[in-house]
């Protein structure tokens, strides 16, 4: 039997910030005690004042495993490690093929083998015409389905209708999983070229979020269909939301660090590496946004993390990649910010490692600090402060718009199921991470 004790003054839970000592058996948390202990005839980590957090659940990752060379299982899952980041949810598309049926999904297990360093579940994909296969998708083990009310700018993931979401709705309902949505809605199909951000933040407005999460929010409420928001970046629709939640319907939103980090009015104009949809937008909405997460319309914090080679986000402004890289770094990213917004530790696990796991189905073992969870843990001190180097980037392509970037908040050591897989800087124990199915 694995058997040991860890130790930290500042353990989060959901009864908040304490003094405790973890006892850990087989790789579940079996007890819980205040103070420090030593009474368990085990070896003890004392971590002293270093923040004891559950592991983090991103559940928002663009693996793009197979078919591309744009990440990978093993590049991400080795940063997601030394993030502090214990549990992955790969979207279905930015991979050939996509995670759109049974057969695609298989595929996706099959290049995840040997190469997870951390655990990774997945989510499906509902395009046009593939409702019937949604039944049997789920059947297969995938978490929830994710839908694009635009177009995803890939022809083999072709954006949805009402009258698709309809289609899927019912059944995804009756499965009582999730359907995860992409709410921008353009009315008119009408595509300008962008040469700069300022176009790019003209080109997509708010009113595409805000008209899309009103469809979003009636079709929830008519089908009970869990429904969840992804990468809100218009403080404009946080009304809405709000509205919703508090009628009861069974609706989630989250937003990522990116928005709440940087500025619009701050990009370089022809930058293409904070190139990403929806954009980043003004310092006024993000103010807004951030009030938001505070007060619980945004329930999570997730990534997006959309990388892809130079090359691709090299081309010119209208041309290059959209998507955002920061997996690695997501917990200092938003850290650095929610210091200075009043954000607790207690609310920074409730939004990157409790509500997340709740989304993907997997509340029941992850995500918290308590007796019978997962011993997965992320290990921290938020008051250490770096400037990002890509030289500690083990994303497979070392861009970021967080390069050169002063964050505060270092992840010392990540435990996976007991075991510690990073310690300052080291991997231990590769390869421990499992395929989560529903």
């Amino acid at each position: 039997m694995n058997r040991f004790a860890i130790h930290s003054n500042r353990t989060v839970s959901p009864r908040g910030i304490s003094n405790s000592t973890l006892l850990i058996e087989d790789g579940l948390i079996t007890m819980i005690v205040d103070d420090y202990t030593d009474e368990w005839d085990c070896p003890v980590q004392d971590l002293g004042d270093l923040v004891l957090m559950p592991g983090i659940v991103d559940s928002h990752v663009h693996i793009n495993e197979p078919g591309t060379d744009w990440e990978g299982f093993d590049t991400i899952t080795k940063a997601a490690a030394a993030g502090g980041i214990t549990t992955l949810v790969d979207m279905p598309l930015n991979s050939l093929p996509v995670t759109t049926d049974p057969e695609s999904f298989n595929a996706k297990l099959d290049a995840a083998k040997g190469k997870l360093h951390v655990d990774v579940g997945f989510w499906g994909g509902l395009i046009p015409g593939n409702a019937d296969k949604i039944p049997e998708l789920l059947q297969s083990g995938v978490l929830g389905i994710k839908a694009f009310l635009i177009d995803s700018g890939l022809k083999e993931y072709p954006n949805v209708n009402e009258s698709d979401l309809r289609k899927g709705m019912q059944v995804i309902a009756d499965f009582g999983h999730p359907l995860l949505v992409h709410s921008e809605l353009n009315k008119t199909d009408d595509w300008v070229v962008v040469n700069n951000y300022k176009e790019l933040l003209a080109s997509r407005p708010r009113k595409w979020e805000d008209d899309a999460i009103a469809l979003m929010i009636a079709l929830c409420e008519e089908y009970d269909c869990r429904t969840h928001i992804v990468h809100l970046s218009s403080s404009d629709s946080i009304a809405q939301i709000a509205a919703a939640k508090s009628r009861g319907l069974a609706l989630t939103a989250e937003t990522c660090p990116h928005y709440l980090f940087f500025n619009a009015e701050d990009i370089p104009q022809e930058d293409t590496i904070f190139k990403c949809a929806p954009p980043i937008r003004e310092k006024e909405n993000n103010e807004l946004l951030w009030e938001a997460v505070r007060n619980g319309v945004i329930d999570m914090i997730v990534t997006d993390h959309s990388p892809s080679p130079p090359e691709l986000k090299s081309k010119k402004y209208s041309e290059a990649w959209g998507g955002i890289s920061s997996l690695q770094f997501s917990l200092p990213a938003f850290w650095t910010e929610a210091k200075k917004h009043d954000i607790s530790l207690q609310r920074v696990a409730e939004l990157m490692c409790e509500n997340p796991a709740d989304l993907a189905g997997l509340n029941v073992k992850k995500g918290k600090i308590g007796v019978g969870y997962v011993a997965d843990f992320c290990i921290w001190d938020p008051e250490e402060s770096f400037i990002l180097d890509e030289s500690i980037i083990q994303h497979r392509h070392k861009i970021s718009p967080y390069i050169g970037e002063k964050l505060k908040g270092v992840v010392k050591q990540t435990y996976l199921k007991g075991k510690k897989i990073y310690d300052n800087g080291d991997f231990m124990f590769l390869n421990e991470g499992e395929i989560l199915l529903k």
